[in-house]
């Protein structure tokens, strides 16, 4: 009837939906060769340019392994391994570096070691443990502990560079010109203490031979007042201690301006030695008969770095 049908030119409701419907889930149309070819094209690519996104990491070589776990550890490549080690710590110019090394490495091994973390050449080093390190030693040989205080003097190539010529200059003339005056032993105010004779509990002398500073003071001398004197070279604490029967004086190497020293006549095998404690010969302390082999120690061990007398 057409009072219950639609409008003639008019779709009745939810008949596109119905269509749509049939469309979406009857069964697709067969690819033709050539639309199979193109989307199987397409798919390689997305394929390829995945993979190209993920690359692996390379793989590294078994060694590099070990390396980086040597490096993270804080050791030092090829050194030690499979050595006693001793822990020492190396003061120079007031500053402590505290390494691990080889106790059976010799003094001159240990020189290449300090270089390596100060910048001092090894020509230019005074390394000092009980007195001077020899090169030709080994740690273990002169019985260096772990903990062991290893003290350091010496100049940088830098400081050498800026010593005043001139002044050296005039320092050698002063030299020169001492040696032309009478010998100290012969003076009066040495005299009085030397006519006293050698002391009899004095150390003994090796003469023509050069030894480490002794582990223990010196002593058996007398100083300018004819008493008895003793030295103690406190390397940790870089002072020297002259000890009295009434006291000790605690001197800091550094404030010992120069050290002079002359065989006393007819006793070759001793020296007399004086410390200048302020800016003039008037500061100078006295010391008699120091044996001969310990003076370039003395020396060495006072001042340091370079001597220009």
């Amino acid at each position: 009837m057409a009072a219950a049908g639609a409008p003639d030119g008019m779709e009745e409701p939810g008949m596109d939906t119905e269509a749509e419907t049939v469309v979406t889930e009857g069964p697709a149309r067969p690819l033709s060769c050539l639309e199979a070819e193109a989307a199987a094209g397409a798919a390689a690519e997305d394929s390829c340019a995945a993979r190209g996104t993920l690359q692996p990491a390379p793989a590294q070589p078994p060694g590099d392994l070990a390396a980086q776990a040597s490096v993270s550890n804080g050791e030092d490549a090829g050194g030690g391994a499979g050595r006693e080690l001793v822990d020492l710590k190396i003061i120079w110019n007031k500053t402590k570096h505290d390494v691990k090394f080889p106790l059976d490495s010799t003094g001159s091994e240990l020189k290449q070691k300090i270089h390596s973390i100060t910048g001092l050449p090894p020509a230019m080093q005074k390394v000092m443990y009980k007195g001077l390190v020899p090169e030709d030693k080994t740690l273990r040989e002169i019985k260096v502990t772990s903990g062991a205080k290893i003290m350091v003097v010496g100049s940088t190539i830098n400081d050498v560079l800026a010593v005043n010529t001139p002044k050296d200059a005039a320092q050698q003339d002063a030299k020169a010109e001492e040696n032309k005056k009478e010998p100290l032993c012969r003076q009066k105010q040495h005299r009085k203490v030397l006519d006293k004779g050698k002391p009899e509990d004095v150390m003994p002398s090796v003469k023509g031979a050069q030894e480490r500073l002794p582990a223990v003071p010196l002593s058996g001398m007398y100083n300018k007042s004819g008493g008895k004197v003793r030295l103690t070279f406190k390397l940790e604490q870089d002072q020297l201690w002259i000890g009295t029967k009434e006291r000790t004086e605690k001197l800091p190497m550094g404030s010992i301006k120069n050290v002079v020293s002359e065989p006393i006549e007819g006793h070759e095998d001793y020296h007399m030695m004086a410390f200048q404690l302020g800016p003039t010969e008037a500061s100078y302390y006295w010391v008699y008969w120091v044996p001969t082999q310990y003076v370039d120690a003395i020396k060495d061990t006072v001042l340091g770095k370079w001597q220009y007398f």
